[in-house]
């Protein structure tokens, strides 16, 4: 158990870093996210960058195991 702590902690850590560039891709402004906003609120929910994310961890997780 604390090893999967230990590599989730630092997957999480490289995404962090990662994030500037992951951004410069176009994650987090795809098209399906969901960005409204009013005067004085706004709401975003990253509907398909959350299914893409997810997608690669199943596919990487998958392989590992293998």
């Amino acid at each position: 158990m604390a090893k999967w702590l230990i590599t989730i902690g630092i997957i999480l850590v490289v995404l962090g870093l990662l994030w500037p560039l992951l951004a410069k891709l176009g994650l987090g402004s795809l098209p399906g996210d969901l960005k409204i906003e009013r005067k004085g609120f706004t709401f975003y929910f990253p509907i398909t960058t959350s299914i893409i994310v997810s997608a690669v961890i199943t596919l990487v997780l998958w392989i590992f195991r293998r």
